[in-house]
């Protein structure tokens, strides 16, 4: 019974934290075409709250995924080359939300030299991101 709570805890923050991933690149393609520094302030703010949020919600989500491996064996043994491509995007899942620190940082320091398109690029990794995961968890083709 545990095993079930851990795993729904898991997904329900994995999924929160998603949220905040498409959501906040959303917010820089806003700030990309800003020039109101009213409205520029206002998304900054929201940038600041969601960047937040999501490493809050990160945490939890990557402790119960590490206690479903480590602590109930998921993906453990011979046959489970999936989890370890799972973890492969895992790991670039934290480097893009780590990203997304860095690019606020520079649009809160009048630095940011993208375009609203390129932020709407850049956008589509965590849905490319998620959809492997998924494939990967639901399939295990390896």
């Amino acid at each position: 019974m545990l095993y079930l709570w851990v795993k729904s805890l898991h997904i329900f923050f994995v999924a929160s934290w998603f949220a905040g991933l498409f959501y906040l690149p959303r917010i820089y393609v806003n700030l990309a075409m800003e020039t109101d520094r009213n409205a520029t302030a206002r998304l900054l703010a929201m940038s600041r709250k969601l960047y937040r949020f999501m490493t809050i919600l990160a945490v939890p989500a990557l402790a119960l995924g590490l206690w479903l491996w480590l602590g109930f064996g998921v993906g453990k043994g011979p046959g489970n080359g999936w989890m370890h491509a799972k973890l492969a995007i895992v790991v670039l899942l934290v480097f893009y939300h780590h990203g997304c620190g860095v690019l606020l940082r520079k649009f809160e320091n009048g630095k940011n030299t993208h375009s609203h398109k390129w932020y709407r690029w850049f956008n589509e990794a965590p849905t490319l991101g998620l959809l492997g995961a998924v494939v990967l968890v639901v399939l295990k083709p390896f």
